[in-house]
């Protein structure tokens, strides 16, 4: 209830504010033929409202004194201009651009995707939803420089320029997405892509917002929930899509609804399958019998999400709050428990006992609270004062044989509070950061002791026009603080099994607490050096503290089949002390060159990076191996059921690549698109490779559009990936072919479409070179799915 007070009391704060005087502005949108351009977006500057232009390409809007209106169509170039209360009969040309341009939310700034000085991907429209899968890892994947862990297809998180795990954040309006997917790779993440309205991906840091867990980058996930325009009519959807390698069938809906500056929004998906098919592949069991299977087994789903909210749009204030919640059942492939002792048995009762065993599943459920409070002031000083609240409450319960194994649990709550302003020529924005992390793990795999994590941030943003070029300079510091109590059995191994139960009562428990500063800082430029032509520049410095998995993990991982050591433990005659000293952040200095082309009938994207890591967090094989009597003990003669001890270390690390999308408008209904990816990591000083690196992929996509009915094909080749460690096999290419078709369908006041996807058409057996469990889930045979939407 004290977090819900919390975000009542900031809400009903500012009821009382008052508007300002305004004056209404008139005016027209044309092309570059002079011909007017319908249903163009328009609105004032700090302010959530705005209208749209008539057929005639005619506008009216109520502005203060010295506003600044900006306008937007998609398939154009986006134009702000300066108005006056007295401005009338205002003249816009818009530009034709041969990409999509897309306002990125999580820019802060108002920016849309062409203006970015960072590399950004904006995945909208129907875009998004014929390439919306369940999971944000297996629906990113084909974007340039962006792949998938693919724990299976139920639980696949985003990799982003080879960085993944802690280092990339996941956020849902732009508060984080507060799950357990940063912990383990076979955690689901809880952001659901079928009911977004935009997926947004910052590649390189972008640690100034969303602090220093966004090392690598930010998957921002954009939703409707709190509605901040007014909605003057009911209006909805409504999906149904069937996916036959997997048997799964998915329902989402939508409605929203508004009167007199309240807004209501709805929405809910309900998706359940079966474990998916496969090309004809081999496995080898622990035992050395070499298996054929056609199918991955125990990657099963049934998930339902249900999200509400509403909210007040006045002329300067907007005041919103939303509630979602999600219920998700999977199957996790590959989570092998020790089996029962069957010496001596008959091979009857060898199958029997192996049939009453039930598969491993996971149960997600999370309850998310988010409130909104924005309040454009328009003075000379402040433009937009915006208060965004959360709480999640998260729980991810391992269930084996019917019963709960383990349960991992997060409560967040975090507050983000940006103040929108001008000084002078300068255009910026300086904001508070808080985050309460309070996790929790209790059963077999709890390999990572209950912590809290809290941070306090504060950080800057300014951008400023000379002319063609556009200068953003930015700064963040933050408090990072992690506590936690370590038990005696949770970091010493020296004791004897028959005098366990005798010590039980004099273990200690060892209050453990560290604090860090992270300072983060960037510089950047953008120069359009000719209309629809820009050349972006950008350096970064940033710091990252360890989590706390990566700082006190001390367990048996049974999904990675691995014991896992954390930075906080010494291993000295094969025992594991707790002994947390001079743990050090992890540093990045990031380089990124960008060259675009958006207008014409050609248009590319070219990103070069370079990222120079210190003190980089990942595992390393220890040369040692746990087993249960023994604990930890050289691999050389170890018990067969002995796993693999990797501990948490840091060295200094570097990586760099390319990655572009480059595309052509052959004609006015066909276009074919080129893009790919190479991403090289590896440690410093000659000292290997980083592991589980995505291989280098290559693609291309035909458009072709023929009335209502709209082709495309996409083909993308995955190269072998030969860069590896000493603890990794080599990961063979292979190519994936999909195929789209998309036909409108008139039903009065009903937008309709009906469509076919069918992914991998020639049925490839394809590994994921990042998957902890490649070998036993590649990716699924041939899928057809069959679908209809409408729009109403």
């Amino acid at each position: 209830m004290t977090k819900l007070t919390l975000i009542s009391s900031a809400i009903f704060s500012v009821l009382c504010s008052q508007t300002a005087l305004a004056a209404t502005v008139t005016g027209k949108v044309t092309d570059d033929k002079n011909q007017p351009i319908k249903n163009a977006s328009v609105h004032v500057h700090g302010k959530n409202q705005g209208v749209k232009s008539n057929e005639l390409g005619e506008f009216a809007i109520e502005v203060d004194a010295n506003s600044q209106l900006h306008i937007s169509k998609d398939n154009y170039i986006d134009s702000r201009i300066a108005v006056t209360e007295s401005s009338n009969n205002v003249a816009v040309s818009l530009e034709p651009t041969s990409v999509e341009t897309v306002v990125v939310y999580a820019s802060a700034l108002h920016k849309n995707s062409l203006e970015m000085i960072s590399p950004v991907s904006v995945l909208s429209g129907d875009e998004l939803r014929n390439k919306s899968k369940p999971t944000l890892g297996e629906t990113l994947k084909g974007l340039p420089g962006v792949s998938a862990s693919y724990f299976g297809p139920v639980s696949s998180s985003p990799i982003i320029r080879g960085l993944d795990g802690p280092r990339v954040k996941i956020t849902q309006n732009g508060l984080d997405a507060s799950d357990a997917s940063r912990i383990g790779p076979d955690h689901a993440t809880s952001s659901d892509s079928l009911a977004a309205e935009q997926i947004e991906v910052l590649r390189g840091p972008s640690t100034l917002l969303y602090g220093s867990g966004a090392i690598g980058g930010v998957v921002n996930v954009v939703d409707n929930r709190i509605p901040t325009s007014n909605i003057d009519d009911l209006t909805g959807a409504a999906e149904y899509s069937h996916d036959t390698v997997s048997n799964s069938n998915t329902v989402a809906a939508k409605l929203e609804t508004g009167n007199e500056g309240f807004n209501f929004h709805f929405d809910g998906t309900k998706r359940s399958g079966d474990d998916y098919q496969t090309p004809t592949f081999t496995i080898t069991d622990d035992d050395g019998d070499v298996e054929t299977e056609n199918s991955v087994e125990n990657t099963f789903i049934d998930s339902e999400t249900l999200n509400f909210g509403t909210s007040y749009v006045g002329e300067h204030l907007t005041v919103g709050f939303s509630y979602g919640s999600i219920d998700t059942d999977y199957g996790i492939p590959g989570h092998e428990h020790h089996e029962h002792d069957h010496e001596g048995e008959t091979e009857e009762e060898h199958e029997e006992h192996e049939d009453e065993e039930e598969s491993v599943y996971a149960k997600l459920e999370q309850d998310r609270w988010q409130g909104l409070i924005s309040y454009a002031v328009d003075n000379s000083w402040v433009e937009n004062i915006n208060l965004r609240v959360g709480y999640t409450d998260y729980s991810h319960s391992e269930i084996e044989d019917g019963e709960i194994g383990t349960t991992f649990k997060n409560e967040t709550t975090e507050t983000r509070l940006n103040v929108e302003h001008k000084l002078g020529q300068w255009h910026g924005m300086i904001g508070y950061h808080y985050s309460d992390s309070d996790y929790d793990a209790i059963g077999e795999e709890a390999f990572t002791p209950a912590s809290v994590t809290t941070t306090h941030a504060l950080y800057l943003l300014e951008e400023r026009e000379f002319g063609d070029v556009t200068i953003e300079l930015g700064a963040r510091v933050e408090d990072y603080k992690i506590k936690s109590n370590i038990t005696e059995s949770e970091h010493d191994h020296d004791h004897d099994h028959d005098e366990e139960e005798e010590d039980h009562d004099e273990e200690e428990s060892i209050a453990y607490s560290k604090r860090f500063t992270n300072v983060s800082a960037s510089a950047g430029a953008i120069w359009q050096y000719t209309p629809g032509q820009s050349v972006a520049l950008s350096l970064s410095h940033s710091e990252r503290a360890p989590l706390s998995a990566e700082l006190l993990s001390n367990g048996l991982h049974i999904a990675t089949g691995t014991y896992e050591l954390g930075l906080g433990y010494h291993i000295e005659d094969n025992e594991a002390h707790f002994e947390p000293e001079d743990i050090e952040q992890e540093k990045s200095t990031n380089l990124d060159l960008s060259f675009r082309r958006f207008n014409g009938n050609f248009g590319y994207t070219v990103n070069f990076f370079y990222n120079d890591i210190e003190n980089f967090y990942f595992q390393e094989n220890t040369g040692l191996v746990y087993d249960e009597e023994d604990g930890l003990e050289s691999a050389i003669g170890a018990h067969d059921d002995a796993v693999a001890v990797y501990q948490f270390t840091s060295k200094d690390a570097e990586l760099y690549g390319i990655e572009f999308d480059a595309h052509y408008q052959l004609t006015s209904s066909a276009m074919v698109k080129v893009f790919g990816d190479s991403t090289r990591a590896k440690l410093k000083d000659d000292e290997g490779n980083l592991p589980r690196i995505p291989a280098n992929k290559l693609g291309s996509e035909l458009q072709y559009d023929l009335g209502d009915l709209q082709l495309t094909l996409t083909g993308t080749h995955y190269f072998d990936q030969n860069d590896v460690t000493a603890f990794e096999t080599k990961t063979d290419g292979y190519t994936l072919f999909d195929a789209q078709a998309n036909y409108q369908l008139g039903l009065g006041t009903v937008d309709a479409q009906l469509y076919i996807n069918v992914d991998n058409i020639t049925d490839e057996l394809g590994f994921v070179h990042s998957s902890f469990i490649k070998d036993k889930a590649p990716l699924p045979g041939r899928n057809f799915r069959f679908g209809v939407r409408g729009y109403f």
